[in-house]
Parts: structure tokens; C-alpha cells; sequence
């Protein structure tokens, strides 16, 4: 393996895309893709030798004998397509959260990058971080004792992630001159241009996003899916602040996961907040102590312990009184810390140079379905029950369309 790894970027405009080069920054980065001709002329200055496209499947065509590894920033309806393309051409892949829009998507890639074996990352970056470390030791410490209940919560949807529609179909418009719309919709159903669509607005539709849970949960789960290693739910159950819509998400819900105890250990749930939610508080949680607009606690029949951020940020055992009372007694750190952030830890991966990483296919795959299935929930209104091995709902067949692999023609298989 060369000192430098060829890296194609695809998806350069977003923030994503930003932090993807960034991290990218001591390899050759050989190819820039994005579908707005605008965003590509942003990069370009500071890559000068980088070839140029606005068509990942051309980019392939052209460089897949030039390519080691590749960066997928994308809305999330096109990360399938782009992966999938990237693995059967053995690349190893980078993937923003949530891996893809769909179960049967989820899974197919996860299959793929074993088949191909190639190194694979999901950009949930709190993976990588400290915090998400120190619950997992706390908690298989015993500090929490037995799960009682699990909680999580995001202030999302809300600006400028998400945009209520005002009017369905949104109105459309002229398409902007430095845009490929064709390409942008990739696999999705054709329609009119609508400026709705763009910008980070596209999270709000179903055929282009997941909703706020698609959007954050994969950062906000992942300490406690991790930390209890979670099996699959059982049941998900819903309460939506309004009648679910078939073109774009609620903007308040509550979903309830329903988990099977281990070895023994009774049932638990874990409940999902979304909007402007009153989330259920620990019972001792001090009134005065502020909550963080993304979060998550794990409450246990000795102690509870809280993070304060979407990436399991400055976790804690909250009461601040039992904290004290334990932090003489709080568990060493043994779990090998990452040096960067995930994208260097995929890239040392990829050179030899570390272990698999955190959020390897094999670990995102069952996190982002998790997160998926309550998406279906709120998609639906309805309760779901899950059999993961058979990949079916139970009591609603007619939503197993929902979990499959959907493109137009053309886009099926890239």
C-alpha cells in the first residue's frame, strides 16, 4: 500500500463534504464529484491536479483503476448508489450517517463490503470521540446496574435542517443553471425542480431523507446501542404531534422501542424524542440543571448516566450528588482512544496502520436499521412488529415495500 491513498470525494458543497477533504487532506485527492457546478468551483482552486466530474457513475467509468478509496457527502437518498458502485469496484468507502434510506439498502451494502472486503466507515463521528468510550465502560462497569429504560431526544426538526412545506406539491421553479437536477434526484421518483428541495431542506421529504431521527439518530444512539451492545426491538411504537404525511416528515413525535432483556434481565424500552419535546426526565435530576438540545440517558436500577450533546458529549451520573459519590471509584479507561477522527481513523485502516473502524459496516448496519425502523414508524403512524432475521413487519406487510432497494430505471444498480 502506497504512503497516499488516491481518494475520490463525492459530495463537495456541504459541510460533510468540507470536513470529508479536510480529513482527506494528506492523501491525493485524485477526483471532486458533485452534481452543482457551483460547489465543484469552490473546491477546485485548492485541488488543482483533481480530476472534475458531476456524474459519480462516469467517475468510475474513467478512474476506478485510479482510485483507492472513496468519500460519499450526499443527500441521503444517493448514498446507496454511490457506495454500492464504489464497493463493487473495490473501493473502500466513507460513508456519511445514515448509511441509506432503506433496511434492504442497509443490509445489501453491508453484504457488499464483506463480499469485496473492503474497509468501511459511517460518518457518525462521536464514534470515534471519548465520550461515547466513557459510557461504554461505565456502564459494562455495572455502574448503571440493570437497564430500567432508555431515553433520547433532538430538537430537530427545525431550521435550517428542516422547512415545514407550506403548500404539496411544493412549487416549483427554474432549475439553476450550475445544477444537473437529473443527477441530483438520482435514483428518486422524476419531478419538477422546487427550491424545497434544496439547500439542507431536502432532510424534511421522504424520498430524499429520513426525518430528524434519520438525521441525528445515528449520532445519538450510538452510545447507548453500543454501550448495551442493543439486539434488535421487538415492537416500535409512534405518537406524532400531527397526521403523518406520504411526502415529508412530522415535525414533533415520540417513538417507543421495545427491547427483549438479556440473560435473564427483564424488558426495557428505549423512547425517542423529536420536535419540541417534554422529555421524561430522571425522577432526581436537578430542576435547575440545564438540558441540552440533543442527548440521551441511560437509566439503571443503581444510576443513570446522561451526555449532554449529540455526540455523546460530556457524559455524566447525574444526580451531580452521585456523581461525586462515585468518581473515586469510576472505572480506568480501557478502551483505546482515536487519535483524529474517523476519517483518519478509516484511512490508517485502509494503509494497515489500526484496527477496523468503530463504525465499520458491520457495526452502522444494525445501528442505522435501528434507526430506520422508528423512521418507519413516524413515516407510517403506525406500530410496527419487527422480525430482523426475516427482515419483515409482522402485523403491517403492506409497509415491506418500504424496507427494499426503490430506483428508477437506470439508477437500480450503479
Amino acid at each position: 500500500m502506497a504512503d497516499r491513498l488516491n481518494v475520490a470525494v463525492v459530495g463537495v458543497g456541504s459541510f460533510t463534504g468540507k470536513t470529508a477533504l479536510e480529513g482527506c487532506a494528506g492523501e491525493n485527492v485524485v477526483a471532486l464529484c458533485d452534481v452543482d457546478l457551483r460547489s465543484l468551483a469552490e473546491r477546485t482552486d485548492s485541488y488543482p491536479d483533481a480530476a472534475v466530474y458531476r456524474d459519480f457513475r462516469v467517475m468510475f467509468d474513467e478512474m476506478a483503476d485510479k482510485v483507492d478509496a472513496v468519500t460519499v457527502s450526499t443527500p441521503d437518498h444517493t448514498h446507496f448508489p454511490i457506495a454500492m458502485a464504489a464497493i463493487q469496484r473495490g473501493k473502500h468507502v466513507f460513508v456519511q450517517k445514515p448509511m441509506a434510506r432503506t433496511i434492504g439498502e442497509v443490509r445489501a451494502l453491508r453484504d457488499a463490503a464483506r463480499e469485496h472486503n473492503v474497509v468501511t466507515q459511517m460518518g457518525n463521528q462521536g464514534r470515534a470521540g471519548d465520550g461515547i468510550r466513557t459510557v461504554r465502560e461505565w456502564v459494562q462497569a455495572g455502574i448503571v446496574g440493570t437497564v430500567q429504560e432508555i431515553h433520547a431526544w433532538t430538537d430537530r426538526p427545525r431550521e435550517p435542517w428542516f422547512h415545514k412545506p407550506e403548500q404539496l406539491p411544493p412549487p416549483s421553479g427554474p432549475v439553476p443553471e450550475a445544477l444537473d437536477w437529473d443527477l441530483w434526484l438520482g435514483p428518486a421518483v422524476e419531478r419538477p425542480f422546487s427550491p424545497a428541495y434544496m439547500d439542507k431542506h431536502w432532510r424534511t421529504w421522504w424520498d430524499f431523507g429520513c426525518g430528524a431521527l434519520g438525521d441525528m439518530g445515528c449520532h445519538i444512539l450510538d452510545a447507548p446501542f453500543w454501550a448495551l451492545d442493543l439486539p434488535p426491538p421487538k415492537r416500535v411504537e409512534v405518537m406524532l404531534s400531527e397526521p403523518c404525511r406520504p411526502e415529508h416528515t412530522v415535525f414533533g413525535a415520540e417513538v417507543l422501542y421495545h427491547f427483549a432483556g438479556r440473560e435473564g434481565a427483564p424488558p426495557f424500552t428505549l423512547t425517542w424524542y423529536e420536535g419540541e419535546p417534554e422529555v421524561l426526565l430522571p425522577p432526581d435530576f436537578e430542576e435547575e440543571r440545564e438540558v441540552a438540545g440533543n442527548g440521551m440517558y441511560i437509566m439503571g436500577d443503581r444510576a443513570t448516566i446522561m451526555t449532554f450533546g449529540p455526540q455523546a458529549n460530556h457524559p455524566a451520573i447525574v444526580p451531580e450528588t452521585q456523581m461525586e459519590e462515585l468518581r473515586t471509584s469510576l472505572p480506568p479507561k480501557t478502551i483505546p482512544r482515536v487519535q483524529g477522527g474517523p476519517i483518519q481513523e478509516w484511512l490508517r485502516a485502509i494503509k494497515g496502520e489500526g484496527p477496523a473502524p468503530g463504525s465499520n459496516f458491520d457495526y452502522a448496519a444494525p445501528l442505522t436499521e435501528l434507526v430506520l425502523l422508528g423512521t418507519l414508524a413516524i413515516r407510517s403512524g403506525r406500530t410496527l412488529e419487527w422480525d430482523a432475521e426475516a427482515m419483515e413487519i409482522t402485523n403491517a406487510p403492506e409497509l415491506n415495500d418500504w424496507l427494499a432497494i426503490s430506483a428508477r430505471d437506470g439508477w437500480a444498480s450503479c
